[in-house]
């Protein structure tokens, strides 16, 4: 009868990866990202009655206010209105869609809305967005003529009401003050006024002929 014979087993240990110097560079950034704009997560949970939308966190208070925060309000009847709408526009079936829903919450998230305004139009944005890529992937698998108009024109329409919300956003939060700075004015006499940076030609003569 043959004895089974023992093997040495050696641990085998590796190193812990050190990042590049433009990695933890890119890691600096990521943590100052995420500590000005902390994240926030819906979960979607099964009830008796249907589906419930809910704030993904351990603490249901602390969840909660982090979901206000980033849609940039203190109301939960604000909050709960806006998720609903957002559910409603990032699902397809009947069931709610949970990636569908905190993808166009990280673009309100990260819009960063002050207040319940600019949420709307962060919501908006995030939905014309969704609406512009699927009309992309349209355009792409087009079989007729037709179909590349159709869904050439609604991208394009979708394309630029979002260049639209975009301007309405940096209005809004301008409250649609412009500024009009004049660094420089100068007239020769008998001549015309220039405006901005200036450089005066050198020498004693200032650039004149001597005729």
């Amino acid at each position: 009868m043959t004895k089974p014979t023992s093997r040495s087993t050696t641990a085998i240990t590796t190193k812990p990866y050190k990042p590049k110097p433009a990695e933890e560079a890119a890691l600096t950034a990521y943590r100052a990202r995420r500590a000005k704009r902390p994240s926030a997560h819906v979960k979607v949970t099964k009830t008796k009655t249907g589906s419930a939308i809910g704030p993904d966190h351990p603490d249901l208070a602390i969840g909660t206010i982090t979901l206000m925060n980033a849609m940039g309000t203190a109301s939960t009847d604000f909050m709960h209105g806006l998720l609903t709408q957002l559910s409603n526009a990032a699902s397809q079936g009947r069931e709610p869609d949970e990636a569908g829903i905190n993808f166009m919450l990280s673009v309100v998230n990260g819009i960063g809305p002050r207040d319940e305004v600019e949420a709307m139009l962060a919501s908006q944005m995030a939905a014309v967005h969704m609406a512009t890529m699927t009309f992309a992937r349209r355009l792409t698998h087009v079989e007729t003529l037709p179909q590349q108009d159709s869904a050439e024109r609604a991208f394009n329409k979708l394309a630029r009401t979002f260049t639209t919300q975009v301007e309405a956003l940096k209005r809004y939060r301008s409250d649609g003050h412009q500024t009009v700075r004049v660094e420089r004015v100068t007239v020769e006499a008998g001549g015309q006024a220039i405006v901005g940076a200036v450089t005066a030609p050198t020498g004693g003569d200032g650039g004149r002929d001597g005729n």
